[in-house]
């Protein structure tokens, strides 16, 4: 597949770059994920992340225990109130991930050309010559030459933080490994990958199943990430045990992680089932060859785009986990990604335990915005009408109608009405340059023992999707509003918009809604 450039052809003007970049509402239409932890606990904090574009909160169950993570979600709740911003919950499972066991939080010096052994011993101490890890079958599933990397969180890298090894001998149960790189083990939780090697691992694991059944059925989580995905049969698997949970999980997204060889290479067939696909760079940069990762990078979320799902991409500022400011290869990095059409950035130890969390995603949340000035929607929108191909279906023609009447008519914004959030994702799919409010209409249903309003999962799923801002519409409105009821609710979307300040008099509007059976798209022209 060819590297996509979207990129603006013209050239750009040198003095735009020494122009002031405006504030605004809505800080980039790319969406930001960010990791809640130690850092970015309190509710002051998390109230911060918000303002500064946080729309996903993500718990990462790799480490802390259910009870903290709870107080955490209890404080989320507390800063969306205060804030008034909604934002979305992601679960992220543990999956078959392979850890060091080191009970005693001991930092741990390896020094380079030692020798290593890897055990699952567990009931030994971590040690510069010993490391204990949570897996019996390692010594089963390599071999001599084999490649395996140590890394603290996820990998950094960093030649202080993580160390790579050579495997020189099997025995037994051990792993005998050369150290390859002098390095500092100093945390508790340190991740182990083995380069292109099946861990005959459940994806979904008896611990990550007890999580989700407590933990993610009492909070009813609106997506789960679902480490290590490596078959499509992973997400049909974890959809059956999310349904089988009853309540309302079975409304639950999941977004497939993509972090090894194995995912890669049936990549298509997980991208039909999952709702959204999440680009781990920092593992796959150690299953392939660091060369290749942006050849994967642009080729996914062409795929992606192209199939109207959200694409995420991890690991893109790791050196503001301790530092203020990006370095200038990570502020490119992370506009290259929104120029491949990315929908989302995720933040993890920059977040979870850096010590800049608002500062990360405010300066990420403009260099998307940025970077949003100079995509090229022609081209993105030509190439994804002619991939769609003849005869689109209904809702495709109207959502491409819809994009394509708004940027004709230089509107500021696109309203669309909807219930299942399907039409506003179809909208976004053809990346308007202005943003989309969603305005989600309350369903009314039931299971034969009770009434239950839906439209709020709908509503946050929605903060994944780039360009996608949601609002809940009243739940006394009808789920098919007549003409007075849509006028009502219209108003009160401009209103929101205009406090936005996106919405300004003598702007145009593009609405998208159904009348009776037929959907409709109009334009609107404010007066003062």
């Amino acid at each position: 597949m060819q590297a996509n450039n979207l990129l603006l052809e013209e050239p750009l003007r040198m003095s735009s770059i020494l122009q002031p970049s405006k504030p605004s509402f809505f800080p980039a239409m790319t969406k930001i994920v960010g990791t809640l932890g130690p850092r970015s606990c309190s509710v002051d904090t998390i109230s911060s992340c918000l303002k500064a574009g946080m729309s996903v909160a993500r718990f990462d169950f790799s480490w802390g225990d259910a009870d903290l993570h709870q107080e955490t979600l209890e404080n989320l709740k507390l800063a969306i109130r205060s804030t008034k911003k909604l934002c979305a919950v992601m679960l992220d499972t543990v999956g078959p991930e392979l850890q060091v066991v080191n009970k005693t939080d001991h930092p741990i010096s390896l020094e380079m050309d030692s020798l290593l052994v890897l055990t699952p011993d567990q009931e030994r101490e971590a040690t510069p010559n010993v490391l204990p890890i949570n897996f019996s079958g390692l010594s089963m599933a390599v071999k001599k030459g084999d490649t395996i990397f140590i890394g603290q969180y996820l990998f950094t890298g960093s030649e202080t933080t993580s160390v790579l090894l050579e495997v020189t001998d099997v025995n037994g149960d051990d792993v005998v490994c050369l150290v390859k790189n002098s390095a500092v083990l100093a945390a508790s939780l340190y991740t182990l990958h083995v380069s292109q090697i099946h861990i005959d691992l459940p994806t979904l694991t008896d611990s990550d199943k007890r999580v989700i059944s407590t933990w993610g059925a009492r909070n009813t989580i609106d997506i789960l990430s679902l480490s290590y995905t490596r078959h499509a049969e992973d997400i049909r698997h974890a959809r059956q045990f999310l349904a089988s949970l009853g309540g309302e999980l079975h409304q639950t997204q999941i977004f497939a992680k993509i972090e090894n060889v194995e995912g890669l290479q049936h990549f298509d067939e997980i991208l039909g089932e999952a709702d959204g696909i999440i680009i781990s760079r920092g593992n796959l940069g150690i299953d392939v060859p660091p060369e290749k990762v942006f050849l994967f990078q642009k080729a996914a979320i062409y795929k992606c785009n192209m199939a109207g799902k959200p694409a995420v991409v991890t690991r893109v500022v790791d050196s503001m986990t301790d530092n203020l400011r990006p370095t200038r290869a990570e502020a490119t990095d992370v506009a290259n990604a929104v120029l491949d059409g990315c929908d989302a950035i995720l933040l993890g130890a920059e977040t979870l335990r850096g010590l800049y969390p608002v500062e990360t995603i405010s300066i990420v949340g403009k260099i998307c915005a940025e970077a949003e000035k100079v995509f090229n929607q022609d081209l993105y929108f030509k190439r994804t009408v002619k991939h769609v191909g003849e005869p689109m279906t209904h809702l495709e023609s109207i959502a491409s109608s819809a994009v394509r009447a708004a940027i004709k008519v230089k509107a500021s914004v696109i309203i669309c009405f909807t219930s299942s959030g399907r039409a506003a994702r179809l909208i976004a799919k053809y990346r308007p340059t202005m943003p989309v409010l969603s305005v989600v209409i309350p369903r009314l249903t039931t299971n034969q023992l009770r009434w239950t309003l839906t439209g709020a999962f709908e509503a946050r799923q929605s903060l994944a999707v780039r360009g996608l801002f949601p609002m809940l519409a009243d739940p006394r409105h009808p789920a098919e509003p007549n003409n007075s009821t849509s006028e009502s609710i219209l108003k009160v979307a401009l209103n929101h918009g205009k406090a936005a300040g996106i919405i300004k008099e003598h702007d145009r509007v593009v609405v998208c809604q159904k009348v009776g059976d037929a959907s409709v798209v109009r334009i609107i022209e404010l007066e003062d």
